[in-house]
C-alpha cells in the first residue's frame, strides 16, 4: 500500500500542481492581471510546485537528504536526461542571453549551493546546513533573477501564456483540489521514499537524487519534449535552465527558510557534479556550428546521467 501510495503521490502531484495553476491563472485573468505577468509567476512557479512541495515537506519531517537530493537530483535530471533527449530528438539553438546570461547565472546557483552546504569544510563548523540565513540569500539571487526575467519581458511584451478564464466557482476548485493533491501526494512521496529506502536498502538521498527528482521532473520533461519536438528551441533550453535557477534559488531557498536544512556530506559528489554538468553545458555551446546543443551532445549528456544513476546504486 505504502508503495502505491507512493506512485500515486506523483500523479496527485502533477496533476495538482495542474489544477492550481489554471485555477489560480483564471482568477488572476479576472481581476485584470496580464497574462505576461501571470506567465512568468504563478504559471512559471506553478511548474515547480512539485519540486517545492516534496523538498519542504521533506525539509519540515527531518528527512533533509530528501529536501536536498531532490533539488540536485532534479538539476542532474533536466540537465542530463531532459536537455539531452531534446537535443537528440532535435538540435537545441541557444540565443544570445542565454548563453551569456541564463545559462552563467545557472552555473552561478550550482557554485553557490556548493558553498552553502559545506560549512564543515570551509569554516570547521561541526555540521554542515542550510540555515535560514542562506535561504534568505538564496531568495535574494531568486529577486534578482526574476527582476532581470521581468526587464527582458518588458523589451518583448509578447504574452508568455493565453490564459483563458472560466467561471469563479471552477477556478476556486480547481485551486482547493489543487493544494489538496499538491500537499496529500507530497506526503505520500515523503513517506513512501522513506519505506522504500528502509526496505530496498538505498539511502534516502539515493532515493532522493534518482526516483524523487526525475517524478517530480514529469513537468518539465514533458514541455521540452513536446518544444524539441516542434523545434522551438527557446522553450526546450529555457525551461530546463530556468528550472535549474528555480529549484536552487526558490525551493532550497523557501525550504532552509522554513526550516534549516542539514547537508550530508556524502552529497558533496552530486552537488559538485550538478556544478561539472552547467559547466559543460555552457562549453557545449561553443562546440560544432552556432551556439546550440547538437545531437551527439544530447548522446553524451544521455549517457551521462545512465552512468550518474549507476554509479549511484552500485555504491549504495
Amino acid at each position: 500500500m505504502v508503495y502505491a501510495l507512493f506512485f500515486l503521490g506523483f500523479v496527485l502531484l502533477i496533476f495538482g500542481a495542474n489544477g492550481l495553476v489554471d485555477g489560480a491563472s483564471s482568477l488572476a485573468k479576472r481581476f485584470n492581471i496580464s497574462d505576461l505577468v501571470i506567465g512568468l509567476t504563478i504559471v512559471a512557479l506553478g511548474t515547480s510546485t512539485p519540486e517545492l512541495v516534496v523538498s519542504v515537506l521533506a525539509g519540515l519531517s527531518g528527512k533533509t537528504d530528501i529536501a536536498i537530493g531532490n533539488v540536485v537530483g532534479s538539476n542532474l535530471f533536466n540537465s542530463l536526461f531532459i536537455l539531452g533527449l531534446a537535443a537528440i530528438l532535435s538540435p537545441v539553438n541557444v540565443q544570445h542571453n542565454t548563453v551569456w546570461k541564463e545559462i552563467p547565472l545557472m552555473l552561478l546557483a550550482a557554485i553557490v549551493l556548493s558553498f552553502l552546504v559545506n560549512d564543515a569544510l570551509i569554516s570547521g563548523a561541526a555540521t554542515s546546513e542550510v540555515t535560514r540565513v542562506d535561504g534568505l540569500i538564496l531568495l535574494s539571487f531568486f529577486a534578482v533573477f526574476m527582476y532581470y526575467i521581468v526587464d527582458m519581458a518588458r523589451n518583448d511584451p509578447s504574452p508568455t501564456e493565453e490564459i483563458k478564464p472560466m467561471p469563479v466557482w471552477k477556478a476556486v476548485l480547481f485551486l482547493v483540489l489543487g493544494l489538496g493533491g499538491l500537499v496529500l501526494g507530497g506526503q505520500w512521496i515523503v513517506a513512501g521514499a522513506v519505506e522504500m529506502a528502509r526496505t530496498v536498502g538505498m539511502s534516502e538521498s539515493v532515493i532522493g537524487l534518482t526516483i524523487i527528482s526525475a517524478g517530480t521532473s514529469l513537468p518539465e520533461l514533458a514541455t521540452s519534449v513536446v518544444a524539441a519536438y516542434k523545434k522551438n528551441s527557446d522553450i526546450a533550453i529555457g525551461n530546463v535552465v530556468g528550472s535549474n535557477i528555480f529549484n536552487i534559488f526558490f525551493i532550497l531557498g523557501i525550504s532552509a527558510t522554513i526550516s534549516p536544512v542539514t547537508f550530508n556530506p556524502a552529497m558533496n559528489f552530486d552537488v559538485i557534479f550538478n556544478v561539472i554538468v552547467s559547466i559543460f553545458i555552457f562549453i557545449f555551446l561553443f562546440t560544432g556550428k552556432g551556439r546550440r546543443i547538437d545531437r551527439w551532445e544530447g548522446i553524451v549528456f544521455m549517457l551521462a546521467y545512465v552512468g550518474y544513476v549507476s554509479y549511484l546504486i552500485y555504491n549504495q
